[in-house]
């Protein structure tokens, strides 16, 4: 198995936007079409094609960052890595199912025991169902931030869909402050865009990917780095 090292607090979260604009901003409007139908595929049979197209997504951004011109075709390589994409689909959607059934089995339980309860107890029992989705919201967004590198992964280092979990959880962990910035950066940008009519926020998708694959580049540098001389061995941390 090769030996895949990562760096550790390189993310600055404002100067990744930065960049990752730099980065699209001549092929503005061939990088969005690329993420729009790119997700409306995804879509269309979620756990089975959403994988390789989100890898044809980061494989059309990763040669944008290597300074290379996107192509349009490159969105379809991703069913180049269609097996490990797959899997980690499944990866991530199993516990969402998983957490739905949850919610939903509370609400159902109330709904058939609503006209024997009394006004007291309908509360406390609502309360309680609100603090339990509370709850698993925030066990849901830790566990996809984890896996917040996993896509790129399979489709830069084409790793198993198990590897690039433990890979990417292991990156998050040791960046955590600068990838909760990026999120915290990222949740502004897509308020923005919403503010914009609605329509702004499908404009600044493409850049929230682009931010990510700039973060992503950060921890997990290529063949080749692409500015100036890779640092000194200590300044990654293997695994």
């Amino acid at each position: 198995m090769d030996h895949i090292a990562f760096r550790t607090g390189v993310i600055r979260p404002i100067e990744c936007y930065k960049e990752g604009w730099e980065m699209i901003k001549d092929q503005f409007w061939l990088v969005f079409a690329i993420v729009l139908v790119g997700m409306i595929i995804g879509s269309l049979v979620p756990i089975i094609i959403l994988g390789p197209m989100m890898c044809g997504i980061y494989l059309c951004l990763l040669d944008r960052y290597e300074g290379r011109d996107v192509s349009f075709d490159k969105l379809f390589k991703g069913f180049d890595h269609f097996l490990p994409s797959l899997a980690l689909t499944i990866i991530i959607m199993a516990p969402v199912v998983v957490m739905v059934v949850l919610v939903y089995v509370p609400l159902i339980v109330m709904a058939m025991a609503g006209p024997n309860m009394n006004e007291s107890e309908l509360l406390g029992f609502l309360a309680g169902v609100i603090i339990f989705e509370l709850i698993v919201a925030v066990i849901m967004v830790c566990f996809h931030t984890l896996l917040l590198f996993s896509f790129p992964l399979i489709a830069d280092k084409q790793v198993s869909a198990w590897r690039s979990v433990t890979l990417s959880s292991k990156a998050v962990w040791a960046n955590l402050s600068g990838v909760a910035g990026l999120f915290g950066v990222g949740m502004v940008v897509a308020i923005i865009g919403y503010l914009m009519l609605c329509i702004g926020l499908y404009l600044v998708i493409p850049m929230i990917f682009a931010a990510n694959v700039v973060a992503y580049r950060k921890i997990f540098p290529g063949s080749t780095e692409r500015f100036g001389a890779p640092p000194p061995p200590n300044y990654y941390q293997g695994l």
